[in-house]
């Protein structure tokens, strides 16, 4: 199969001649995983935080539905890692949901004492939401549908405030630097200063996931998944890239960003309805309506195709009590386009949401490259599996924030030095056409591609076609300079689309979020495996291989 060429270096630079700052531990990325890395590390060293937008550019500040944890006398986190492992369909990690479902109530204990608000019934206890996949009400929430916002503004608050963090917005990450087989920082590039080389003991990757790969997404437009092309090409390995979770109601009107709409709205009582009035759901799960969400995925795109709809509605009507209290997002947005919730259902088609695969790490957050730590949505903990229950993500976060944090700032030796030799590092070969590419063309067609082949429904011919329209893109633009930010998101989506359609093509079964009309039942005694890439120039390239669920993780 062909593969996107791999571009070892973004930009030229010369780490003699490059400014350069030290610190302890050094985090790449804004959102819950990322603050919480770095407030738990400065309590014990410098930490220097870099984000590729402004501090909200993140999709922790777009979550609404909240973080999940086992509160309600009746409910347990046996029961919390029982729903999760159900969802998961086999590949999660039991000792992973063990561990983050048995210490979610300490999770929120941690984020509390950091000044994180959930929201409380009449009674003062704690208001819990019902979401799909989870047997009982545990989602906690913040001002209604906006948990998220609220998480983002309380953390990166004290992030920016705080004496031991340096903080630098607009900061694209363009490599980590790696001597003598360990992460020793990261060259980035300032939108104002430049390139810096920035030094640490400790790198964490926090980046995000990569939704801006597909066409329909709700992810920020910083979303494109630099920060697993950034492991990959310093040597760690990446997990179960074919796995990429998309929710089921976004908002679809013309014009209008794809703004997600909260499972936890299913939950209070909405219905899936085609253009004719019919429940979509009806008859395709015991739960209905919240059904896990590939399967509610599923169901509404094969709705879309039967009818030729580009969406289908969300009727919220049934829903008891006030609206706007309840989800005032959600009821400010849709009325901005004239839709009145009370009155009306809303246009909604799935969308790519949540980016399950990642680089693989253990139970502190390390890689299989000494001194890269990766947590959030960047990395793969096993904790998914083959699909992200509900929630799940923003507890993962902050827990292996968390861990991360403690663990990269243990006993470290003293501020870094910067390498002493000169490295310059061309991008490009001398005689090749100068002809400017239309990136923002290639990128659209990249998001339709990713979109048609390697979606929400995938077969082995689509994947082939897939496959061979990257290496193609990225030929063109392989010996190329790539002067600004948009030409390197444009080479990191191009390299991470063809393993994402590589891994998807190796899975020859359907389970959880990859389903292929072409194998469409689960094969439990071939593919109950992760799937693995990393990149070793000197062993050929890129290598593939899998590993059993269950196999000790570095």
């Amino acid at each position: 199969m062909n593969l996107p060429k791999v571009r070892e270096h973004l930009v030229p630079f010369n780490l003699r001649k490059t400014p350069s700052l030290s610190c302890g531990v050094l985090v790449l990325g804004s959102g819950i995983g990322g603050c919480t890395a770095a407030l738990t590390a400065a309590l014990s060293t410098d930490v220097i935080l870099v984000t590729k937008g402004t501090y909200f550019d993140t999709n922790t500040n777009l979550a609404q539905g909240g973080v999940a944890a086992p509160i309600l006398p009746e409910d347990s986190w046996e029961r919390h890692a029982g729903d999760t492992l159900a969802t998961g369909e086999g590949l999660s990690e039991e000792q992973v949901v063990k561990e983050v479902c048995s210490h979610a109530r300490e999770t929120i204990d941690f984020l509390a004492q950091w000044g994180v608000s959930f929201d409380l019934d009449e009674r003062g206890n704690l208001d819990l939401h019902q979401e799909g996949g989870h047997s009982i009400p545990r989602i906690l929430h913040a001002c209604g549908d906006q948990t998220g916002r609220v998480l983002q503004e309380t953390l990166a608050g004290r992030v920016v405030s705080h004496p031991r963090i340096t903080c630098f917005e607009n900061t694209f990450a363009l490599e980590l630097l790696v001597r003598d087989g360990r992460c020793r920082g990261a060259l980035v590039s300032h939108a104002e200063k430049g390139l810096m080389a920035l030094w640490a003991e400790k790198v964490i990757l926090a980046t995000g996931g990569a939704g801006q790969i597909y066409r329909e997404t709700t992810n920020p437009t910083v979303a494109t998944g630099d920060g697993l092309v950034l492991a990959f090409r310093a040597g760690a390995t990446l997990r179960d890239l074919e796995l990429v979770q998309f929710h089921p109601t976004a908002l679809y009107l013309a014009g209008a960003a794809r703004f997600l709409i909260s499972e936890s709205v299913r939950g209070a009582g909405a219905v899936l309805l085609d253009r004719k009035g019919r429940p979509i759901m009806e008859g395709v799960h015991p739960k209905g309506d919240l059904a896990p969400r590939d399967v509610v995925s599923r169901a509404i795109f094969r709705s879309m195709l039967e009818s030729r709809e580009t969406h289908v509605y969300l009727d919220m009507r049934p829903i008891q009590g006030d609206l706007r209290r309840r989800f005032p997002a959600i009821y400010e947005v849709c009325a901005s386009f004239g839709i009145d919730v009370k009155e009306a259902p809303v246009p909604v088609r799935p969308a790519a949401h949540y980016f399950i695969g990642g680089v693989k790490v253990d139970s502190w957050g390390r890689t299989d490259l000494p001194g890269l730590y990766a947590v959030g949505e960047v990395a793969s903990t096993g904790l998914h599996g083959a699909n992200r229950l509900a929630s799940n993500s923003l507890l993962e976060s902050a827990w292996f924030g968390h861990r991360a944090g403690i663990h990269s700032s243990r006993d470290l030796l003293g501020e870094p030095e910067p390498f002493q030799e000169e490295v310059e590092f061309p991008t490009r070969r001398e005689g090749k056409p100068e002809t400017e590419l239309n990136v923002y063309d290639m990128i659209y067609s990249l998001k339709a591609l990713m979109e048609r082949h390697v979606g929400i429904l995938r077969d082995g011919p689509g994947m082939e076609e897939a496959l061979g329209s990257l290496a193609f893109w990225s030929q063109c633009i392989h010996e190329r300079p790539l002067e600004r930010p948009r030409k390197w998101e444009l080479a990191n989506m191009l390299l991470l689309g063809g393993l994402m359609a590589r891994a998807a093509a190796w899975r020859r079964e359907s389970r959880g979020v990859h389903y292929r009309d072409d194998y469409p039942d689960r094969d439990d005694l071939r593919f109950r495996r992760h799937s693995l890439v990393r990149y070793a120039p000197g062993r050929g390239g890129v290598l593939f291989s899998s590993q059993p669920v269950g196999e000790d993780v570095p």
